[in-house]
């Protein structure tokens, strides 16, 4: 049901006539419209701060060609925006029925068959989102209405837009509703590209609240939620059986080990519970290719390559740390943009909370060195310039100013120095050649793939992909000065690692055998 026009509101938006407030976010205003045949719509205002960003504008552009192409059978069908509109605005088709939100809070949980019947219709509008190459980015309640024949899905992959420009929203800042959000989006950077995963987590979160009227990580605050979702497993009480099931693997911690939106809607029509090693998601952008090879990327739906998983898991321990040092420094700090939630997993207010832009270095937002007993946990957080020594030859990574190679140096010059940027558990290795000028891009270390030969290390865009994201695991074992050792891993491609017969840096699948390599961090100061 709509609400009435504010008093000096405008009656007219575009070729549309606004008849009534639908509702209001961070993001704009929602209102009840009517087109020039006298159908009714929902049209999404953007909020006037946005009308003057190119950036925005275009992204907006380029989501609402995206979303356009979902298939509307679970959704609510894109009908219409105009980018260029002072402000800009989305119309899509008028679901007449109240959200999830509403129903729960004024009726109670929902019964089982009711409950079953909205985990089909979120799985089945996922599929759809998912198999269009879009991704929801803020899944809840109140974005899952209940229409005459069954669910639909609301605002998806718009969030993108707004998420990504990088006026409004830095990477030190998060858009959407904290219990709902994937554990990924806290973790220290900020920088993660989102995937699908993260709506698989919100699928579970919203059918665990749909059945029990409470989100498992509920807290008194939205940090404490935060907090909750990255070190707690959910609190599921009251939710039993197969969906219980599907709901616990939806809300794995790591986003590689969550079903597809396919796969939870197979199971669900069947009443079993996925088979292991079903999961992939929805990829960011690959790498372009450069001179004399090719850069290996990622692409929706890639497959992973295979890790050790004991590695593995060792970095996801040692991370872990890190992750809630810097959610608590960030939350504290009012860099987050949220929608809190009250314990009973309503939203609290109807606007973010905002703050103002700061610089949009990734690793801006973390400023203070953490006081440690472990020497490297400030580089780990990306705080600090380091040196990647290579322990067997006792000499250092260096990227050639010249052919953007990696190479073996003697440590010295900014092509030696190096910040590592946390993304999730994993690391951009971003290169410090430029010495931070305005004028110099950011470049990182990626992958290239030769025709012949090994795979070696080359200077890459600073996106995270396949080719760029690294892990480092400890070894247990320390260098002759007495520092840890780490192995240099990615996740497709292998150890990072010096061949000594080819006089270079290589990246090489190892099998069942050690890598020959190990690498420790040099501290040469703040950044």
């Amino acid at each position: 049901m709509s609400m009435p026009l504010l008093p000096g509101e405008r009656t007219r938006l575009g070729r549309y006539e606004l008849l009534g407030r639908l509702g209001e976010g961070g993001m704009g205003t929602v209102y009840l419209g009517r087109d020039r045949d006298g159908r009714k719509v929902a049209i999404k205002m953007v909020r006037p701060e946005f009308s003057y960003d190119a950036e925005f504008r275009g992204r907006f552009r380029s989501e609402v060609n995206r979303a356009r192409q979902v298939p509307p059978f679970s959704t609510a069908e894109v009908l219409d925006a105009d980018p260029d509109h002072d402000p800009p605005y989305l119309v899509v088709e008028y679901v007449d029925g109240p959200n999830l939100a509403a129903v729960v809070r004024e009726q109670g949980p929902l019964s089982p068959s009711a409950l079953h019947g909205v985990a089909v219709g979120i799985a089945t509008a996922l599929s759809a989102i998912h198999g269009a190459g879009v991704i929801h980015r803020d899944l809840k309640p109140a974005n899952v209405l209940f229409a005459m024949g069954g669910i639909k899905v609301i605002d998806f992959g718009i969030a993108r837009a707004f998420e990504a420009t990088s006026q409004h929203t830095r990477t030190d800042q998060i858009v959407g509703t904290v219990g709902y959000m994937a554990p990924e989006r806290f973790e220290p950077g900020n920088g993660r590209q989102v995937t699908s995963a993260a709506d698989i987590f919100a699928w579970g979160v919203v059918v665990a609240y749909a059945a029990t009227g409470r989100t498992p990580f509920a807290a008194d605050s939205a940090p404490g939620t935060a907090m909750r979702i990255l070190t707690q497993p959910p609190d599921l009480s009251g939710l039993t059986g197969p969906l219980r099931e599907l709901v616990e693997w939806a809300l794995a911690k790591d986003p590689d080990e969550r079903p597809t939106a396919r796969a939870l809607l197979d199971a669900l029509l069947d009443g079993s519970t996925p088979p292991a090693g079903t999961t992939a998601v929805i990829t960011p952008a690959a790498l372009t290719a450069r001179d004399g090879g090719q850069v290996a990327t990622g692409g929706p739906g890639a497959a992973q390559g295979a890790a050790r998983p004991e590695n593995r898991r060792r970095s996801r321990l040692l991370s872990v740390g890190a992750a809630v040092v810097t959610l608590v420094v960030l939350l504290g700090a009012g860099l987050v943009t949220l929608n809190a939630l009250d314990p009973s997993g309503r939203e609290a207010g109807g606007s973010p909370v905002t703050s103002a832009p700061t610089s949009p270095s990734p690793t801006n937002a973390r400023t203070t060195t953490p006081v440690a007993s472990d020497p490297d946990t400030a580089i780990l957080q990306g705080t600090r310039r380091t040196l990647i020594h290579i322990a067997e030859i006792d000499r250092d990574l260096a990227l050639d100013l010249h052919d953007f190679q990696v190479e073996a140096s003697d440590g010295t010059g900014a092509k030696s120095q190096f910040v590592l940027v946390p993304m999730g558990v994993d690391y951009l290795i971003r290169s410090l050649r430029g010495d931070g000028r305005a004028d110099d891009q950011e470049t990182c270390l990626g992958v290239k793939i030769l025709l012949e030969g090994p795979s070696t290390l080359v200077a890459a865009a600073c996106q995270p992909t396949q080719a760029t994201i690294f892990s480092l695991d400890r070894t247990g074992d320390r260098d002759d000065k007495n520092r840890p050792t780490y192995y240099i891993y990615n996740d497709t491609h292998g150890f990072v690692q010096w061949s000594t017969s080819r006089r270079t840096v290589i990246v090489e699948q190892v099998g069942d055998a050690t890598p020959s390599s190990t690498f420790s961090l040099v501290d040469r100061g703040a950044l």
